[in-house]
């Protein structure tokens, strides 16, 4: 899902401010850390997600479930900046607020994102061999890979890297071959 342009300017500043906040500590490691841990928390729980999203419930019940949940599982500048999220308001941009802080951290640590689309679950071996693919193409350090699955391309992977979009599905093939076929009509 695409965010807005109003969410962007809101998340845009908080994820930004998270990331200067621990670069200044040299507290980076440790935080980006805590961010993977919330981002998965969140992700895996849908209730959490509703909660946190709900303008009925209040700011006391948001901060009482950040410190049941949270509390000693993070850094304090983590616990600290879900706990501002919260009395900003934020607190339901959390998901997009914690995209957009791993998106400044992959330019950081000179890490691409690789969004591949695969016919069928991929190997050990496939997901090495796309990220040495993708490495060279990129000159990145190193490469995380985001896997979907969809039965729909019959067969083959679907690679996109930022704005480079590379079909080497059995579908695309497919539309390619037909695309030609009715050219030569």
């Amino acid at each position: 899902m695409k965010s807005s342009s109003v969410s962007q300017a809101v998340v845009s500043p908080y994820a930004e401010a998270l990331m200067s906040l621990a670069q200044d500590q040299n507290n980076l490691d440790a935080i980006a850390k805590d961010v993977r841990f919330v981002g998965n928390t969140l992700s895996d729980s849908v209730e959490l997600s509703q909660l946190f999203a709900s303008p009925l419930i209040g700011a006391n019940v948001k901060k009482g479930v950040i410190e049941s949940v949270f509390g000693s599982q993070v850094d304090a500048v983590t616990k600290s900046f879900l706990l501002l999220l919260v009395d900003r308001k934020r607190i339901a941009f959390l998901g997009e607020i914690i995209s957009e802080f791993k998106s400044l951290l992959r330019v950081i640590d000179q890490v691409s994102l690789a969004e591949v689309t695969s016919a069928l679950k991929l190997s050990r071996a496939q997901e090495d061999t796309i990220c040495d693919r993708v490495k060279a193409m990129t000159k990145s350090k190193s490469v995380e890979l985001a896997v979907t699955i969809n039965p729909d391309l019959i067969g083959g992977v679907i690679i996109k890297v930022g704005s480079q979009v590379v079909d080497a599905s059995i579908r695309g093939q497919l539309r390619r071959l037909k695309s030609s076929l009715t050219a030569g009509v």
